[in-house]
């Protein structure tokens, strides 16, 4: 696990180039709309819309934005549209398996652009339930590194909240619970006084695919090309790539 989340931390430096930052932004705005139509509009009172807000705006996303995204779920805007979330499921190279999820307003293209996306980087398409069983759903919260903080503060101020695990992934440290004691730990973090970068539940893979760097570069580059499509939000993979692997790619 530990090279996919040094992967998923590279990916967020990615992000910095405008281009990049455009779809980012998109894709947190999303995230903000679904959370408030599905919990309600007060972030004091949605957990999920709550850890949506302060990614995006840990993403430099506007609040002009956000706000407006909250005004669409409420119902205040006819022209909001209506996300439907799926999950896709596949093989990259190698024999890696992928999760895919969207959040679309029409699921022929959603299906279509993943198609293409999977199949012309080298991968295939599976059935629902064929690669699922090999991921778990957890709560993932990212503690900025500082001077002061070591593991073993983060793993001290987490522990007790139902923090399962604390791992180093370059410049953050990972912790990791159920899903459903994220709020507690991501909660417990900032009363310790530790800053964090994001939120979230996030699917783990339970198994890894160890590559080399040829199979890392044609697993990346399917990656790459399904995070073009507009209508997915998230990859998530079980692929395991060596720190020596990562620095040459």
């Amino acid at each position: 696990m530990s090279g996919h989340s040094k992967w998923a931390t590279t990916k967020r430096k990615k992000a910095a180039n405008d281009a990049a930052r455009g779809k980012l932004f998109a894709r947190l705005i999303k995230n903000v709309e679904v959370a408030a139509r599905s919990g309600g509009p007060d972030p004091d009172a949605n957990p999920t819309l709550y850890d949506a807000v302060v990614k995006a705006k840990k993403n430099s996303v506007p609040n002009d934005n956000i706000d407006r995204a909250i005004k669409r779920a409420s119902g205040a805007d006819a022209a909001a549209a209506t996300w439907e979330a799926i999950t896709y499921e596949g093989y990259a190279p190698g024999g890696v398996a992928l999760l895919v999820e969207c959040l679309t307003d029409n699921r022929n293209r959603a299906a279509s652009e993943v198609r293409l996306a999977v199949t012309r980087n080298g991968g295939s398409m599976g059935d629902p339930g064929s690669v699922s069983y090999l991921f778990n759903r957890k709560g993932v919260v990212l503690v900025s590194k500082g001077p002061d903080v070591t593991e073993d503060d983060v793993l001290l101020a987490v522990l007790d909240a139902g923090a399962e695990e604390v791992n180093d992934v370059g410049e953050a440290f990972e912790v990791v619970s159920e899903a459903s004691d994220l709020v507690a730990v991501r909660t417990a973090a900032s009363d310790a006084g530790l800053e964090y970068e994001s939120a979230e539940v996030s699917w783990l893979p339970s198994v890894t695919v160890s590559l080399d760097e040829e199979g890392a570069r044609k697993v990346l580059r399917l990656v790459d090309a399904l995070d073009e499509c507009d209508d997915v939000q998230n990859v998530w993979a079980n692929f395991d790539i060596s720190d020596e692997v990562m620095a040459r790619i």
